[in-house]
């Protein structure tokens, strides 16, 4: 029987895809993470590659501002850089757009692609464009590098180890999803202070996110909804389902909780760390339900 992908979803699209693409010995991790991570004969540091982008009518209004629009199409895949506390290098970009567009805004459509990539010492080096009748879109793919001994999974997550977001959840429709910066610093500062066993970034909200950090970690979760950092004007279940906060998910060892408390308020006085709960191994969950998160290819009505 055929099915539609809008039956399908996405999650379960790649979970029939993803298992099937051809990998060599020199893969560490393949499609499924947020950045593939792959190393060279000799080479002391792994390498990162992610593709990104954004969509005209999904990710930006066919009027928004083009550099707000090009910020951002950097900024969504530094963020997947940030949740592997990978370090961005290199940046190509691919831009597939109507001969009818104004030349102006494509002139600041790459401001703001340039702006993003100065702001990480990020060098665009090439790309591709092309012709349509459709919709904008933007595709960004980064190439980076990562020490072996602090890239993190979604995989690693440990039983009882506690989940901690960054910043503030909810809020993208008051354009915040346009003005983010990727948590590139705090992950990297993470990783340099802390054992973490298992990262992400909240690009499709918690409620669709932390079930795959869950799911790949092959454990449970069990999360307090009154101590989500809530947006200002936004309820729980926004909170939970908005998608594009660009935050950090990480857990770590409950024994680690007062320490990284502690050194996080020092090291980042305007940025909140909120515990918003922990791993479980699934035998100790009966029935779990979650606010869902954004997933593609569900079905508009």
């Amino acid at each position: 029987m055929m099915r539609s992908l809008w039956e399908l979803g996405e999650d379960r699209l790649l979970a029939q895809i993803l298992p099937q693409l051809q990998q060599n010995a020199r893969v560490v991790t393949g499609a499924g993470d947020d950045c593939a991570v792959v190393q060279f004969r000799g080479a002391k540091q792994w390498l990162l590659l992610k593709s990104d982008c954004v969509v005209e009518g999904i990710h930006f209004v066919a009027r928004g501002n083009a550099r707000a629009v090009g910020w951002k199409a950097m900024m969504r895949g530094l963020s997947d850089f940030a949740a592997m506390s990978g370090v961005p290098q290199f940046a190509l970009i691919t831009l597939v757009i109507a001969g009818k567009k104004q030349v102006m805004w494509v002139r600041d459509l790459y401001r703001g692609l340039d702006q993003a990539a100065r702001y990480f010492d990020i060098a665009i080096v090439g790309g591709e464009t092309s012709d349509t009748d459709g919709p904008t879109v933007v595709v960004v793919s980064v190439v980076g590098s990562v020490e072996p001994d602090r890239c993190i999974l979604r995989s690693g997550g440990k039983a009882n180890d506690d989940l901690f977001v960054t910043g503030k959840l909810g809020g993208s429709i008051r354009r915040r999803h346009l003005n983010f910066v990727a948590r590139i610093e705090e992950a990297r500062w993470l990783t340099a202070n802390f054992k973490v066993h298992a990262m992400m970034d909240l690009s499709d909200g918690l409620g669709a996110d932390l079930p795959r950090l869950a799911r790949a970690s092959r454990l449970a979760f069990s999360i307090d909804e009154r101590a989500l950092p809530v947006s200002r004007g936004c309820t729980v279940q926004q909170a939970i389902s908005d998608g594009e906060d660009y935050e950090l998910l990480f857990a770590v060892s409950r024994r680690d909780r007062a320490r990284l408390e502690r050194m996080w308020r020092r090291k980042f006085p305007k940025l909140g760390l909120r515990r918003i709960g922990y791993l479980h191994q699934r035998s100790k969950i009966k029935h779990q339900t979650f606010l869902r998160g954004y997933v593609h290819f569900r079905e508009r009505r």
